[in-house]
């Protein structure tokens, strides 16, 4: 198994939103974490002390979508989970659950900067609308003070790799891939919200274990790498401007 991996920052396949010029100059004070499993939610919520909602939620009734919410030193912090299918049990993931809970949140909770947490595969090698390029907020000072890695994204809603899907993925130079991050990257620069994604790989989805099987093995692992690297994150974003990531 290749060592889990965190990457923040300016990748380019299907991955995130410019940011806007308003609140230059003025400390994050709001930020919203959007994270599709339970596994990887409540190590956070732990840490970060987070409550969650139990008798009014922000969010439309009969959604299954879970916030956690508090203060962490300077920083007001909503974590939000699509919580699980009604139908299946399962968590809610895909890019349609996290392009709905994304809008949403982003209605609702007004936050300042998006962090997107998830665990994907890594590679070990349309039409633009299609392709969806989109660019992260770039952090070239969080990313060189914590030592994280860049890398390009791609994002579909299978677990396992279609023919197709590989040519695509490789046709755009991606390295990693998961099943939410151009979601929250479109609806995002619908509303110019700078986003970053914090992201730890759990398979190597062209190696030569079966993807499923891989994913589960390494899932504690991974999830654990995860929760230090966005506590990073998140100590090195208090009192910071969006100018000093």
């Amino acid at each position: 198994m290749a060592p889990p991996e965190e990457i923040v920052g300016e990748a380019v396949e299907e991955f995130a939103a410019e940011k806007s010029d308003a609140g230059v100059g003025v400390p994050i004070s709001n930020i919203l974490i959007i994270i599709a499993m339970q596994t990887e939610a409540l190590p956070l919520v732990t840490k970060f002390r987070l409550s969650e909602d139990t008798t009014e939620s922000p969010f439309p009734k009969g959604v299954p979508w879970i916030r956690y919410h508090g203060i962490y030193k300077n920083l007001e912090i909503n974590l939000v989970w699509p919580g699980k299918d009604a139908v299946f049990g399962v968590d809610s993931v895909g890019t349609i659950s996290a392009s709905l809970v994304t809008y949403a949140s982003i209605q609702a909770l007004k936050p300042d900067l998006i962090i997107n947490l998830w665990d994907f595969g890594g590679f070990k090698v349309f039409d633009l609308y299609g392709i969806g390029t989109r660019q992260t907020f770039s952090t070239p000072n969080l990313v060189k003070e914590l030592n994280l890695k860049f890398g390009k994204l791609s994002t579909g809603d299978s677990l396992d790799m279609s023919p197709q899907d590989e040519a695509s993925i490789l046709a755009n130079g991606a390295t990693i891939k998961d099943m939410e991050g151009a979601a929250v990257a479109y609806v995002a620069d619908l509303f110019s919200v700078p986003v970053i994604f914090v992201k730890a790989v759990t398979d190597i989805v062209d190696g030569e274990k079966p993807t499923a099987e891989e994913f589960l093995q390494n899932l504690v692992a991974v999830t654990a790498a995860l929760d230090q690297a966005v506590s990073q994150v998140i100590d090195f974003i208090n009192g910071k401007c969006l100018s000093d990531l």
